[in-house]
C-alpha cells in the first residue's frame, strides 16, 4: 500500500484511508444509531483493510453516537500493540452525540467530546483530530487555541477541517495552523475545484476527500430508469444525490463505464483512480459495507489512468 505525507503534518498516511461511518450506525444520524455494521461485520472489514496495507482509520464521536469508536477500540485491544502502533487513527468532533445534546465547537465542548473520544478509541493520541463541520457561533481561532493546547498535551498529532467552503478555510488558516482538510469530492462532486483545492495546494494542505464514489453513483449500481437497490444509499438516504437523476449525468455514467470495461476495469476503480491521480489529494476515504468492496480502491492504485479524458466525459453538454 502506497502512503503519502499528509501536507505539512509529518504524519503519514495509507493512501487509501478506512472510513468508519457505518460502524454501528449510518454515519452521524441519530436515526440510525445502532444499525449499519455489528462489531463482527465491522471487524472482518477492519482486518480486511489490514490485510490490504490500510493503516489509516477514520471515525468520528458522533458515528453511531459513538459505536464507531468503540468497535474500533474493541478491535485494536484484540490485535495487539504491534496493529495499534501501526494504525493511523482520525476522528472528529461537531455533531450531537444523541437527540437533543450539543453540538458544536466551543473550546470547553472540543476537550470534552475529544477526551471521550480517546477513552473509547481505548489510546492516549490520535495522530489526527478533524472539526466535523463549521460552527458560525465559535470563532475559528477559539477552537484552534484549544487544538493546540490539546497538541501541546500530546492528546493529537495535527488538527484539520472537515466540510469547509473555501471562505471558511481562508479564515480558518488566518486563526489556526489547521493541517488538511477532508471534503466530498469526486467526479460528480468538483465544487472545491474552484478554491479549496488551490487554497490547499498554496499553503501545501493535505486533502483526503470522502464520498469519492459519490454515494455508489460511479460504481455503476444506478441505472436510468430502474429503482435503487435495497439498502443502498439512494434507497436509504437520498437526499445528497437526488440531483444527480439527470439524463445528462446517466449519459456520462454509461460512457464512464465503458470505458471502463475497455480498460478492463470497474467505474469504481477508474473513480478512485482519477483521484489518486491528482497530486493535491494526499489519500482517498472509503467507506466499504463489506470487505470485499475494498477491492476498487486497492486496484485504483496500480491503474493508469487518462485524467482529462475521464473529465471530459463529465463535462457539462
Amino acid at each position: 500500500m502506497e502512503r503519502a505525507y499528509l501536507g505539512d503534518t509529518g504524519i503519514r498516511v495509507s493512501r487509501v484511508i478506512l472510513g468508519c461511518g457505518n460502524f454501528g450506525g449510518i454515519g452521524s444520524s441519530p436515526a440510525f444509531f445502532g444499525g449499519g455494521e455489528s462489531l463482527e461485520q465491522a471487524s472482518a472489514i477492519m482486518d480486511a483493510a489490514w490485510e490490504a496495507g490500510i493503516t489509516t482509520f477514520d471515525t468520528a464521536d458522533a458515528y453511531g453516537g459513538g459505536r464507531s469508536e468503540t468497535i474500533i477500540g474493541t478491535w485494536l485491544r484484540a490485535k495487539g500493540q504491534e496493529v495499534r502502533d501501526e494504525i493511523v487513527l482520525s476522528t472528529k468532533t461537531f455533531n450531537p452525540m444523541d437527540e437533543g445534546e450539543d453540538h458544536g465547537l466551543a473550546p470547553a465542548r472540543v476537550r470534552r467530546q475529544l477526551e471521550s473520544s480517546l477513552r473509547r478509541l481505548g489510546v492516549e493520541r490520535v495522530a489526527m483530530f478533524l472539526t466535523h463541520d463549521w460552527d458560525p457561533d465559535v470563532p475559528i481561532a477559539e477552537t484552534a487555541g484549544v487544538l493546540d493546547e490539546l497538541r501541546a498535551e500530546g492528546k493529537l498529532a495535527a488538527y484539520g477541517l472537515s466540510n469547509v467552503d473555501g471562505a471558511q478555510l481562508r479564515d480558518a488558516l488566518a486563526g489556526g495552523s489547521f493541517g488538511w482538510v477532508q471534503n466530498s469530492y469526486s467526479l460528480l462532486d468538483r465544487e472545491d475545484e474552484q478554491d479549496v483545492l488551490p487554497l490547499c495546494a498554496e499553503h501545501r494542505l493535505g486533502f483526503t476527500p470522502f464520498s469519492p464514489l459519490a454515494g455508489g453513483w460511479l460504481t455503476g449500481k444506478y441505472r436510468r430508469g430502474e429503482a435503487a437497490p435495497p439498502g443502498s444509499r439512494m434507497a436509504t438516504r437520498p437526499e445528497p444525490y437526488e440531483h444527480l437523476r439527470d439524463d445528462r449525468i446517466f449519459d456520462a455514467l454509461e460512457a464512464f463505464e465503458r470505458l471502463a470495461v475497455e480498460q478492463g476495469t470497474t467505474p469504481a476503480a477508474l473513480a478512485l483512480a482519477w483521484l489518486l491521480a491528482d497530486p493535491r489529494v494526499s489519500a482517498v476515504v472509503v467507506g466499504p459495507r463489506r470487505p470485499q468492496q475494498l477491492e476498487p480502491a486497492v486496484t485504483a492504485l496500480r491503474t493508469s489512468i487518462d485524467r482529462k479524458a475521464i473529465e471530459l466525459l463529465f463535462e457539462p453538454g
